[in-house]
């Protein structure tokens, strides 16, 4: 098995160190196993992408002496293949339109949910049928339904992240309780959720390791979940550290003075930015 993985930014902003380093482990690791690093671009935000990141990006992956295999995917021009995999998700009775905002969310939540750290859909438009989606109406799966039809020993993914490696198995009834019935879409606008599109190209690209920052491995088991819903492979997963600041604050792309192209623009060296990130 040649080994594959991606780097996957979205061209909302400049690229950070914390990215540097991301793109740097994958592009390492792939070289290392003489396998493939491709370069996909999740700019389903149309709104917040724009072209002149999109070539930022390339500009400073080139810098730091990365190299893509192949070209670039651009979610942008997969909304329509997204769609139609909603719809099949539809056809099955396992999504539902919700019409919930925020606040009513909060509001149907009486008390703390134990071991959950967001919050999770107390499932108010659970039951609507897809006949009555109006426009704005998010897509949500009905997540009790979906693991009706799977086999619970079969949940399961490989992690070889420094922070929770091993074999993970998905518990159904956690799973309930920790994730609920989770937004995948808007469909017709191009707003796709994270995890749908990200698990679709993953699969379709052939990637066999994910390499990415600890902060998603949360996203794992909804991605996993859709896989097998979808009779598709499992990656195995590699959650890396992140870069933080001198607060121990994840970096995000406000961070303008961490930019890889403002240390560019200093005279640092690729070498520089590897020192930085610890590589």
């Amino acid at each position: 098995m040649i080994f594959r993985t991606r780097f996957a930014p979205s061209p909302t902003g400049p690229l950070h160190i914390g990215h540097a380093y991301s793109a740097i482990l994958a592009h390492d690791m792939a070289r290392a196993a003489d396998g493939a690093f491709l370069l996909r671009m999740e700019d389903t935000d149309l709104e917040r992408s724009k072209p002149e990141w999109d070539t930022l990006i390339q500009e400073d992956l080139a810098w730091l002496g990365l190299s893509w295999d192949g070209p670039i995917h651009r979610q942008s021009e997969h909304v329509d293949s997204y769609n139609a995999r909603l719809d099949t998700l539809a056809a099955r009775g396992l999504l539902y339109p919700c019409s919930c905002t925020r606040s009513d969310i909060r509001a149907a939540l009486a008390a703390p949910q134990e071991g959950v750290t967001h919050q999770v859909y107390p499932g108010t438009c659970r039951g609507r049928p897809m006949s009555e989606r109006t426009p704005g109406d998010a897509i949500r799966l009905d997540l009790s339904r979906a693991l009706d039809g799977l086999e619970p020993a079969s949940l399961v993914f490989e992690e070889t992240g420094p922070s929770s490696p091993g074999t993970h198995m998905l518990h159904p009834e956690i799973v309930l309780r920790t994730i609920g019935d989770v937004v995948l879409g808007r469909k017709g606008d191009g707003i796709v959720a994270y995890f749908l599109a990200s698990a679709f190209d993953d699969a379709d690209q052939k990637i066999n390791h994910v390499i990415r920052g600890e902060d998603l491995f949360d996203f794992t088991p909804v991605q996993v979940i859709l896989q097998h819903l979808f009779g598709l492979p499992t990656p195995i997963y590699h959650h890396h550290r992140l870069i933080r600041d001198e607060a121990g604050t994840r970096l995000a792309k406000r961070d303008d003075a961490r930019a890889i192209r403002t240390y560019r623009d200093d005279g640092a060296t690729p070498a520089d930015i590897r020192r930085m990130v610890g590589l």
